[in-house]
């Protein structure tokens, strides 16, 4: 089979396409034969060398976190049925960046009939981290929302849900682009945060902010913290821009803000995880929610991939495909 492989941290080159042989599932294993890779801009991070404070991984490794598929092999105890399912699955450390995967079957889940492969791999992480921060944050009808890379995997997810949810959903995206791309799914509200005076478009639409949901880290998360009203809800859960930003403990404590960052979110456990994701299959498959998948690549260009996600130049999720 063919999977990627990173021999030294470095640029998007670094990704190198190799052969490997096939895998048999082990015991309580199945093989996912792979239709989609999840690609995160943590990846990128990782491959750069510049995630060791979250994720210490050191070369060589595979990288990659997810595939959607369907199970062409089952091993030892697994039942039978599985074998043929659509499913989607968390891939640990044999990477996600391959034709084949091997996982155990307790990290596995079925894909709902109205639910496409490529769907259910653009929710395995960024669906599950789109809940579990609903989750967290809890949204409620009325309540005012700003949510920045709201043209991102996670960000298109949460202006969706708090939507459906009652809230009144500001979606901040960099780029004409971008905001196209939310407009197609149906968002009124879409702020360019490249435009100097967008924290003034922000509050001509909602007049404050009752719940952050920060997608963006850097200078726009730090403006978009000077938004929040009094009594206000932050989850900051993205850093692209620039690091994590979170409101000064004095600030907030003065306006009772309360801040959920992303320790909140690594921390969970498996069986929480797994359930936000079921979550997200579920608002996918009951049309509460649209993933935004803007590019896939094949899997000899995941150089190509990286270097979307690091520009910024990729609309909604990037994934991979044999």
């Amino acid at each position: 089979m063919r999977v990627v492989e990173v021999a030294r941290f470095g640029g998007p080159e670094v990704l190198t396409l190799t052969e490997a042989p096939d895998p048999s599932p082990g015991p309580g294993e199945v093989v996912v034969e792979t239709a989609y890779a999840n690609v995160l801009w943590i990846d990128t991070a990782i491959r750069a060398g510049r995630a060791g404070q979250w994720f210490p991984v050191r070369p060589p490794y595979r990288p990659g976190s997810g595939v959607s598929g369907t199970v062409s092999a089952v091993g030892p105890g697994v039942d039978p049925a599985w074998a043929g399912r659509r499913v989607v699955a968390r891939t640990g450390p044999v990477g996600g960046y391959l034709d084949r995967a091997p996982v155990p079957v307790d990290d596995v889940r079925a894909v709902p009939a109205a639910v496409s492969l490529r769907d259910a791999a653009a929710l395995l992480t960024d669906g599950a981290t789109a809940f579990a921060v609903l989750d967290l944050v809890g949204v409620r009808p009325g309540d005012r929302v700003l949510v920045t890379a709201a043209a991102g995997g996670a960000g298109a997810l949460l202006v969706q849900a708090a939507r459906a949810a009652g809230a009144r959903v500001v979606a901040a995206a960099r780029g004409t682009a971008k905001g196209d791309a939310l407009r197609r799914l149906g968002v009124t509200d879409v702020v360019d945060y490249s435009a100097p005076d967008w924290t003034d478009r922000v509050r001509a639409v909602l007049g404050g902010v009752d719940v952050l949901l920060d997608g963006a880290g850097g200078a726009y998360g730090r403006a978009a913290h000077d938004l929040v009203a009094p009594g206000g809800r932050v989850c900051a859960y993205g850093a692209p821009a620039g690091g994590f930003a979170v409101p000064e403990p004095a600030s907030a404590r003065t306006r009772g803000i309360t801040v959920t960052d992303i320790e909140a979110l690594r921390t969970a456990g498996p069986q929480v995880r797994r359930a936000h994701l079921l979550a997200a299959l579920d608002a996918a498959a009951t049309g509460r929610v649209t993933p935004l998948v803007g590019q896939t690549f094949p899997l000899d260009r995941a150089a190509d991939a990286h270097r979307a996600v690091e520009d910024r130049a990729a609309v909604g999720k990037t994934l991979l495909t044999p």
